[in-house]
This record gives structure tokens, C-alpha cells and sequence, in this order.
């Protein structure tokens, strides 16, 4: 009987721990989610400010609608946008090498 009790205990125990242990790990996972959301916030906020100065530059050459200001603006928009798919990467893959390392340490 004493070592029903003592099995019963120290499952109880285990699965404490281990409920504890997921839960910081969602928790983790959702400050990663949120902060990679603030981050992608702030990144298109700075780029619309880039491409309304770049606009503005152009306006007061007296180059708003010629080619070459459509042209640099454009691009500008372009290297934004790949700018933020490789941060969206960058963040993806040190978030999987934190998930593998927590993974493997004991």
C-alpha cells in the first residue's frame, strides 16, 4: 500500500511539472508571436515614413510624377517589403533554434 501511495505521489508530481513546463514553453511561444507582430508593426510604420519622405523629396525637385521618381519609389517599396520577409525569416529560424536548444538541454 505504501508504495501505491508513493507511485501515485510522484506521478502527481511529474505531471505538475510537466503541465508547468508546457505551460511557460505557450507562453514563450506567445511573447515570440507578439513581439514578431510589434516588431512587423513598427518596421511598416518606418517604411511608409521612408516612402512619404522619398515622395516629398521628389515633390520638391519638381519630379513627382516623372519615371524616375515612380521608379525609385517602386524599388524602395520593393527592398521594404524583401527587408521584412527576411527579418520575418530571421526571427523564424532563431525562434527554431531557441525550440530545438530548450528541446535538447536537460
Amino acid at each position: 500500500m505504501k508504495k501505491i501511495a508513493l507511485l501515485v505521489s510522484a506521478l502527481t508530481l511529474s505531471f505538475g511539472a510537466l503541465a508547468a513546463t508546457q505551460a511557460s514553453e505557450e507562453a514563450l511561444a506567445t511573447a515570440h508571436k507578439k513581439a514578431d507582430t510589434a516588431k512587423e508593426k513598427l518596421h511598416a510604420e518606418q517604411n511608409i515614413g521612408a516612402q512619404q519622405k522619398l515622395k516629398a523629396k521628389h515633390a520638391a525637385e519638381g519630379q513627382a510624377n516623372s519615371t524616375s521618381s515612380k521608379i525609385s519609389e517602386g524599388s524602395q517599396k520593393a527592398w521594404h517589403s524583401t527587408k521584412q520577409g527576411v527579418e520575418k525569416g530571421w526571427d523564424k529560424t532563431k525562434e527554431g533554434a531557441e525550440d530545438l536548444k530548450d528541446d535538447i538541454s536537460p
